[in-house]
């Protein structure tokens, strides 16, 4: 059980929840977990399918509480809410920031800041811990010119100048990653970015990542009461949770392919769990894939300090923190979006 922004996360698996007088209770095989009063929160979140009563559920309708159900694994299910009050003018006022361009890109820089620092973040702690594996002068002078792209960053107010201030620094960024390969580099190795379809072990390891972490960040949006479907970054295309790939920007190097460099230099994965197929394309063995999950799940329970909410979560917890945090600006809740930098 975690309270985040007004927000309660009930983590544990199996837990039911109950409603006593004004509090909510925590139930797992009848026995009593936890309590905690009503009155002060404005979403619960369980991940996990066991449920709630339906007093707690009519209880929290009629005091505007959202009720969000995820899986054990975050992906979203379901969302009950009472009459519309809130989450329809939240929902407004996206689609229409999300038309002007302008304030799209006064949001989208902050996602980009987030991505490039954090991205500067792994190059610098490389030159630090693997001084002798990895050329330090290069890694210096790319950490640099990141540096200055964010200040650029800083002042764009245009999109497309937006995105390719984007593409320069992850062209950069990409540049070192094959040097952060530190194990196995026979058959683990990075040359550019291949998606559709991913063409080396390097590929289809990220391209399974960033669709796990899209995931969770559609989710994590969707149980604040946002469209994931509406970005401001990446405009509005069929089928795409736009938004969530604008706020997963920011996770993906800290969260994403850290994990991947994790998996291959400590030799979790190796050569054997890859197919290559005649069309070039790579992908990961059923055997791989658990691995993977398996991993990310454990990933996902370690417990860091929010660098904007000084607040100790776990990194599960990380797409739902700045989902909170966008939809508290949108209300004008905050001045401006604080992207999670890593540090």
């Amino acid at each position: 059980m975690k309270k985040l922004l007004n927000t309660l996360f009930i983590t544990q698996p199996d837990v039911y929840l109950s409603l006593d007088g004004d509090n909510i209770v925590l139930l797992r095989e009848q026995e009593k977990l936890g309590r905690l009063p009503l009155h002060n929160l404005e979403s619960i979140v369980s991940f996990g399918y066991t449920g709630a009563s339906p007093a707690l559920m009519g209880y929290c309708a009629e005091r505007n509480i959202s009720l969000v159900f995820l899986t054990n694994n975050g992906r979203f299910l379901a969302r009950v809410i009472g009459k519309s009050k809130g989450n329809v003018i939240l929902r407004k006022k996206q689609y229409r920031v999300s038309e002007d361009e302008v304030k799209s890109a006064k949001i989208a820089r902050n996602f980009i800041i987030g991505k490039i620092f954090n991205n500067k973040w792994i190059i610098e702690r490389m030159t630090r811990d693997h001084p002798l594996r990895v050329d330090v002068d290069y890694f210096k002078k790319i950490s640099q010119h990141l540096s200055s792209i964010i200040l650029d960053v800083r002042e764009c107010e245009d999109l497309e100048r937006l995105r390719g201030l984007e593409g320069q620094a992850a062209t950069s960024y990409n540049k070192l990653f094959n040097q952060m390969i530190l194990q196995q580099k026979e058959d683990f190795y990075f040359h550019s970015r291949s998606r559709r379809p991913p063409l080396d072990n390097v590929n289809a390891m990220l391209s399974f990542a960033y669709t796990l972490l899209a995931n969770d960040m559609a989710a994590a949006l969707e149980s604040v009461g946002l469209d994931a479907y509406v970005g401001f970054l990446h405009r509005d295309r069929p089928g795409r949770v736009s938004l969530a790939l604008d706020v997963m920007e920011e996770l993906r190097g800290v969260y994403a392919d850290k994990f991947v460099l994790s998996l291959i230099n400590k030799k979790v994965v190796n050569k054997e769990d890859f197919i290559k197929k005649e069309n070039g394309a790579v992908i990961m063995t059923d055997e791989a894939r658990k691995k993977f999950l398996s991993a990310w799940q454990n990933r996902k329970q370690e417990k860091i300090t929010h660098p904007y909410l000084g607040e100790k979560i776990t990194w599960g917890l990380v797409p739902h923190a700045q989902a909170l945090l966008l939809a508290r600006y949108l209300r004008d809740d905050l001045d401006e979006y604080p992207p999670f930098l890593w540090k």
